[in-house]
């Protein structure tokens, strides 16, 4: 098996913090019942990330997605206010208020998801008024159909179709989850994500299933702007001294 080298690794490196209840948290599948909680501090981990080098966060309102609308803004506030970490923040951003919120309290960009399936007329206002460089879209989906609210419905929306769709709206930064990967540190959807790519000319933000630096190897050799990591820093498969020296 291949080993990652730092050098030849120029991916941006993406931590991954979901709040439930203020919370640092992580699901299996986007499975609200398989909650499991690492630290009741999101701010220390966010330190920990910073202190070790890392300059990017993905940071997602999971209550905020189930709700419909933005919560755990405080959160990032506080994130914001304490660390020079880049944040986008996703999860329950369905207004107006909801996106002056989340950038007041800090974000540098946003991820849409939901609210790019189901009202994408208000979506592609945001991207006309903020640019494409601080509106990501999220672009989560289960057996190919995109899933909105927190992964709790399902559309009809097959995820290459709708990411081309949005890229002759002027997208340039997707992140796509395949969420029957997510969290079960069992590697990549790479089928999908080299689809993506040859289907729509997009920076692609892999997120999902990184177990380990070889699936970060391959995410880089197919042309991914960055990858997103969670569980495998919490549970130590990749430890923050290995990311240090990545960044």
């Amino acid at each position: 098996m291949r080993t990652l080298a730092p050098t030849i690794l120029k991916m941006r490196i993406i931590p991954a913090i979901d709040i439930i209840d203020g919370k640092c948290v992580r699901l299996s599948k986007g499975d609200y019942n398989t909650k499991k909680v690492y630290n009741e501090n999101p701010l220390e981990v966010a330190k920990q990330f910073e202190d070790n080098g890392i300059q990017y966060l993905h940071l997602v309102d999971l209550d905020g997605a189930k709700a419909k609308h933005i919560v755990n803004y405080k959160t990032l506030e506080r994130i914001c206010s304490k660390t020079n970490l880049t944040i986008d923040f996703g999860g329950g951003l369905k207004s107006d208020e909801d996106l002056n919120i989340a950038f007041n309290s800090g974000a540098s960009q946003i991820t849409g998801g939901s609210i790019a399936a189901n009202n994408p007329e208000v979506f592609i206002t945001w991207l006309e008024k903020y640019g494409a460089t601080k509106i990501i879209l999220g672009a989560d989906c289960n057996n190919r159909k995109i899933a909105t609210n927190g992964w709790l419905d399902e559309s009809d929306l097959d995820v290459v179709e709708f990411i081309k769709s949005y890229q002759n709206k002027g997208i340039q930064h997707v992140i796509c989850t395949d969420i029957a990967k997510d969290g079960m540190l069992q590697g990549t959807s790479n089928k999908l994500y080299k689809e993506i790519m040859a289907a729509a000319s997009i920076k692609l933000i892999a997120s999902g299933g990184v177990a380990n630096f070889n699936d970060l190897l391959l995410l880089k050799e197919m042309g991914c702007e960055g990858a997103i990591i969670g569980k495998a820093i919490y549970e130590g498969n990749i430890t923050l001294k290995q990311l240090q020296e990545l960044c």
